[in-house]
């Protein structure tokens, strides 16, 4: 499994944590209202039938180096301007570029022409500690990866200590199989990623086809990720069930995130009927 090598990765970070933690030293959790990513994910971007997350991304190992000319802050004002309703940020640092300190530059009241949009924390965490030093920046959310925290008991202990600490929680799934472990473990933000662990390839139509088969209960919010570069991606989405898309190698190319979103959110198809 492909996680695996995340995992591996990550446990230097975990060892430092636990280090911190023995001494005294981990970050407190800061007393502060955070925007509600839920809630901005419940509102579809302008033009759109879904609410984007706009990622900020720098590399991937699918991809390698996407772009590293644009700074977090900018990238972050580009996105707000053209209509994103939250963003996520990569914090991992060996195969996506990723920094945890992109979160406080990115939360920066300055960055934004009106509030600051809600930052979801996206990287491999399955340890307590990692959820902590989470809750210990200004992100208003986490990722979790059913496939890298399998059992439904430990799932809903870290959503739970991440909820406790004031952040909200994103569950990834894959299959039906994560999803069933997902619901089990009551979560209430579900993001079905269409890229294959292992071909590292993109099945929109599995994705969709989730949905579909599974579809949203009660008040779970789903997000669409991966592969989505196109208008009627978000279209299909929302036909699926989908409240949300998350959004980040197609934006990021070219240095240009706001106006590759602004593309991505805006229909041509519709604007080109009207003028005729």
């Amino acid at each position: 499994m492909r996680l695996e090598r995340f995992y591996t990765a990550k446990m230097s970070e975990v060892e430092a944590l636990r280090q911190a933690a023995e001494q005294g030293g981990l970050p407190e959790i800061p007393d502060m209202r955070r925007p509600d990513f839920a809630a901005a994910l419940r509102t579809p971007s302008a033009k759109a039938p879904v609410a984007v997350i706009a990622e900020y991304k720098r590399a991937s190992p699918s991809l390698g180096v996407i772009c590293e000319s644009l700074e977090v802050e900018e990238a972050s004002r580009q996105y707000a301007v053209a209509g994103a309703r939250a963003l996520s940020i990569l914090t991992e640092e060996r195969y996506f570029h990723g920094k945890l300190s992109f979160l406080e530059r990115a939360a920066a009241p300055d960055v934004y022409p009106s509030s600051p949009l809600p930052l979801l924390r996206k990287d491999f965490i399955f340890d307590p500690l990692q959820v902590l030093a989470t809750a210990a920046t200004r992100a208003s959310a986490l990722l979790l990866i059913v496939r890298l925290t399998p059992n439904a008991a430990q799932l809903r202990h870290l959503r739970e200590l991440a909820e406790k600490s004031g952040i909200q929680v994103v569950v990834e799934v894959f299959d039906a199989q994560d999803l069933h472990t997902a619901r089990e473990s009551g979560a209430r933000i579900i993001q079905v990623n269409a890229r294959d662990l292992d071909s590292l390839v993109v099945d929109r139509t599995a994705c969709r086809e989730l949905a579909m088969r599974y579809p949203p209960e009660g008040r779970e919010l789903w997000v669409a990720a991966s592969g989505i570069s196109r208008h009627e991606h978000l279209v299909q989405a929302a036909d699926a069930g989908y409240q949300a898309v998350l959004a980040g190698s197609s934006l990021m190319k070219d240095g240009r995130p706001g106006a590759n979103l602004t593309t991505l959110l805006y229909d041509q198809n519709q604007d080109n009927s009207h003028a005729n």
